[in-house]
């Protein structure tokens, strides 16, 4: 399986502060590659790069091994971006906004009327192509914004937090859509600060933070090379002080029982139970808890992340 997109040391800045700091990653054909960070994290200012509306200050990246600036429109021809931001006209229908932005990809004729059949049925909405924007719900849009950037058939797809402020139904779609689209051999940057979605979706992920990518591989190797192994105890009692079991490093409240960190959670929770057996102490609930990106952006930040 081939590299779609290579970045290699990209940097920006804006006044003098580093947007990006030497960024490299790289997203391999028919997968989901997840960009996982808080706002202003650098994000966004990598999309923008790839898709040519701003330039890098050093630094490079090839799509199917063509130079962005070099072959700017060649590389356009292959990537469909999705911005954070709605981009569609209100007054217009969705059928018309997909006109305007089928041809703005250099899409016409018949070959547009499939192509805009075929996305309004890919994203469920081919019963309201005829309906004004403004009549949409917030998912609704982002939907037809979705469908804007598939017109062109591109290799590659960036999406730049598709999923914001949008209902349930909606996000389900585009979930559906996104795995659909990998199948179909579809390359895809998911960019957002929903650890859960990229979680469910991504197959590699990068973590980036104030423009520096701090860890990197696929969900497993973080997971694994990152994670804090823990047990969850809940007990009838409210337990004061957790750290009177073994092998207890640390300890967080969490509903009405504890998070306990521990390199060795089997034995802790033998001790557990040999504790609330002496204590005459009744378990309520009690499990080795599988790390998590929030525990992993946690210890690698030290701290949760920001919104």
């Amino acid at each position: 399986m081939g590299n779609v997109l290579e970045i290699h040391e990209l940097r920006k800045k804006y006044s003098g502060k580093a947007a990006l700091d030497h960024v490299s990653f790289s997203v391999k054909q028919g997968t989901c590659f997840g960009l996982l960070g808080p706002n202003g994290a650098g994000k966004s200012t990598t999309m923008k790069i790839l898709t040519g509306i701003i330039k890098a200050d050093s630094g490079s990246a090839t799509v199917l091994d063509m130079d962005i600036i070099k072959q700017r429109t060649e590389v356009q021809k292959n990537v469909g971006y999705v911005p954070q931001e709605i981009t569609l006209y209100d007054k217009l229908s969705a059928y018309d906004n997909l006109l305007f932005f089928g041809e703005m990809y250099g899409v016409k004729g018949n070959v547009l009327k499939e192509r805009i059949k075929a996305v309004l049925i890919q994203t469920g909405l081919l019963d309201r192509a005829k309906d004004t924007i403004k009549s949409f719900s917030g998912g609704m849009k982002r939907r037809i914004n979705i469908a804007a950037a598939l017109l062109h058939e591109p290799k590659l797809l960036i999406l730049d937090e598709p999923t914001v402020g949008i209902d349930p139904q909606s996000r389900n779609h585009i979930f559906e859509m996104i795995r659909q689209l990998k199948k179909e051999g579809i390359s895809i940057i998911y960019s957002t600060h929903y650890m859960e979605e990229v979680e469910a979706l991504c197959d590699d992920i990068a973590i980036i933070d104030q423009g520096r990518v701090i860890a990197q591989g696929n969900l497993d190797e973080l997971l694994t090379q990152y994670g804090q192994k823990a047990v969850y105890l809940e007990t009838r009692i409210n337990i004061e002080d957790p750290s009177i079991f073994k092998y207890v490093t640390k300890y967080t409240k969490k509903h009405n029982g504890w998070i306990l960190e521990t390199a060795y959670p089997l034995e802790t929770m033998e001790d557990i139970l040999q504790e609330a057996k002496q204590q005459n102490m009744e378990i309520i609930g009690l499990e080795i808890m599988k790390p998590s990106l929030e525990t992993v952006f946690l210890s690698l930040t030290g701290t949760s992340l920001r919104d």
